[in-house]
């Protein structure tokens, strides 16, 4: 069970202007909460809003699946908030196909490579001017996934994308460092999200076993909790990691073997 340890500064982020995709539910909803916890103005979006999103922010429905939706979801977003300090891109999706690669269609690979890492291209392109203009200490997170280490059949479409989405935050984070914007990727494991629970769960029934079972092998005991993931965001996006960038930040209770 997730543990609270600390109340979050409702001072830290006063002041930041935040964007968050994917944020109607699960780790963007949670994220969204943190980071209104610590004062920011906050702005997020997807295809529709749910009881899990955060009623302090600003949600603006959204299909950022497309270059279209996302230069419009940028222009409102910078509309609303007047510029940025935070880009959180959460936005992610995958079907899993059981019978492996060979069964995972084209249009699956396209769709998994416009939503789960050019969406997030899109739109750090869309607002680099922005975070050019409000300066150093602005930042960049992306949710990528521990599935694109340690990928399976089944979602090899959506790991290959993710390990893409790695890879271009390491070569960002190295051209926009000058201007004092740091890049940092997370890379959750197995959280307790509704789509992940989804995916989780098609698994456990083709195995045959109870969905609990799957999470008998994490060292720490437990799946993660979109918590888990949005304390780590709110370091990596606060001064408190000034000097960190580039990073890839495994965040899966152990789960990854270590290399």
């Amino acid at each position: 069970m997730f543990t609270t340890i600390v109340s979050a500064d409702p001072t830290e982020f006063s002041g930041k202007r935040v964007v968050i995709t994917g944020g109607s539910r699960g780790i963007g909803a949670a994220v969204a909460q943190r980071l209104l916890d610590g004062g920011a103005t906050v702005v997020t979006t997807a295809r529709t809003a749910t009881d899990e999103t955060p009623k302090a922010s600003t949600f603006i429905r959204g299909d950022i699946s497309t270059p279209a939706g996302v230069q419009a979801f940028a222009a409102s977003a910078l509309g609303e908030l007047g510029g940025v300090d935070i880009v959180v891109n959460n936005a992610g999706a995958a079907r899993a196909y059981l019978d492996g690669i060979s069964s995972i269609p084209d249009e699956e690979w396209i769709d998994a490579l416009n939503l789960n890492y050019l969406s997030a291209v899109r739109l750090n392109n869309a607002l680099l001017p922005a975070l050019r203009e409000a300066g150093a200490g602005s930042t960049i997170i992306n949710i990528s996934s521990a599935a694109a280490l340690l990928p399976s059949p089944p979602l090899a479409h959506y790991g290959a994308a993710k390990a893409a989405l790695n890879v271009y935050g390491k070569a960002l984070a190295a051209e926009v460092a000058p201007a004092g914007i740091r890049v940092a990727t997370i890379l959750p494991g197995n959280v307790s999200t509704p789509g992940g629970d989804a995916i989780r769960q098609n698994f456990a029934d083709a195995m045959g076993v109870p969905l609990s079972d799957l999470d008998t092998n994490n060292p720490l005991g437990r799946p993660g909790d979109p918590r888990d993931v949005a304390e780590a965001v709110a370091f990596l996006a606060s001064g408190r990691a000034q000097w960190i960038t580039g990073v890839t930040l495994n965040i899966d209770g152990g789960e990854l073997p270590a290399i």
